[in-house]
Formats: C-alpha cells, sequence, structure tokens
C-alpha cells in the first residue's frame, strides 16, 4: 500500500465502522487486513474512477503513441529497462515482442475495465527473463531430452 493508505484488523469496521470509515477522509484507501483471509483495499467511488480514468487515459495515450511513430516504439524499447530491470536477460527479439504485447494487452484490458490480464502478463514475461537469467535453467528448459518415459498416466488414476 501507498504512503496514501493507512491500515486496519477488518474486525475494526465491523465494531467501530463509523470511525473505520471516517479514516477514508484522511487517506484515499484503508487497507483491511484479515486474519483468514486476503487482506481487502476499501476506497470511495470517486477515488477509484479517479484512478481507472488515469490507468486508461495513459494506457490510451501510450498505444496511440506506439501505432503513430515508429520512433515511439523505439522510445519505447529505450525505456523498458527502467520500467522493467528485468528485461535486460531477455533477448532483444524478446524485448521488442514484450513491448508490442504489453501495449496490446494494455489496450484491450483497459476496453474491459480490468487489468487483470496485464498483470498475468507481465508475471510471464517476467519469468521468462529468470529462466534467460540461470543459464542452467535455460538450458534445462531448451535442451531436448531424447528420451522419451512414454505417456503420463492419468493422475487420478495413480494410487
Amino acid at each position: 500500500m501507498s504512503a496514501e493508505s493507512s491500515a486496519v484488523n477488518f474486525s475494526e469496521l465491523v465494531n467501530k465502522n463509523k470511525q473505520t470509515l471516517a479514516r477514508l477522509k484522511e487517506s484515499s484507501r484503508l487497507l483491511l487486513r484479515r486474519r483468514d483471509g486476503e487482506d481487502l483495499v476499501l476506497t470511495t467511488v470517486t477515488r477509484a474512477e479517479q484512478d481507472r480514468t488515469v490507468v486508461s487515459a495513459a494506457t490510451r495515450m501510450l498505444a496511440a503513441m506506439a501505432r503513430r511513430d515508429p520512433g515511439t516504439t523505439e522510445l519505447l524499447l529505450d525505456v523498458l529497462p527502467d520500467a522493467f530491470p528485468w528485461v535486460r536477460f531477455l533477448p532483444e527479439p524478446d524485448v521488442h515482442a514484450f513491448a508490442v504485447e504489453l501495449v496490446d494487452t494494455m489496450r484491450a484490458a483497459d476496453s474491459l475495465s480490468s487489468n487483470a490480464s496485464v498483470a498475468q502478463m507481465l508475471i510471464a514475461w517476467q519469468h521468462t527473463a529468470e529462466a534467460y537469467s540461470d543459464p542452467e535453467l535455460l538450458i534445462a528448459l531448451t535442451t531436448d531430452h531424447a528420451e522419451d518415459y512414454g505417456p503420463v498416466p492419468d493422475p487420478k488414476s495413480v494410487q
């Protein structure tokens, strides 16, 4: 959570709801810590819409710039290592593929008002970079193993 947020236990919201909700006037988000589940973030509709508007505007601007001028793609390729230091481990063609996929996925996700696919795509590319960063892992993943151990049995049938 950012400096603009504060954290409370979920039970405080349940037991002292007025006082807890009043804290939203002081910070943009309230982190609700839970013992038996994932923590939650509470914010106002206005703030959530503002966040969505900003992300959508940035996405549309980036996509429009990438489509208009080939120089923008070069600029994007130049700044990617600053934004995502792990791209330094990717081969050159993969860095370009990542840039294209990033812009395309951001545009598609924006049209659905959901950033889950962007987050998943970033995680997948980061894992790819991790594989390239470890020579032993890269060899293990890219070496063609001639041995065939036959069909894999259905896990349900193996006891």
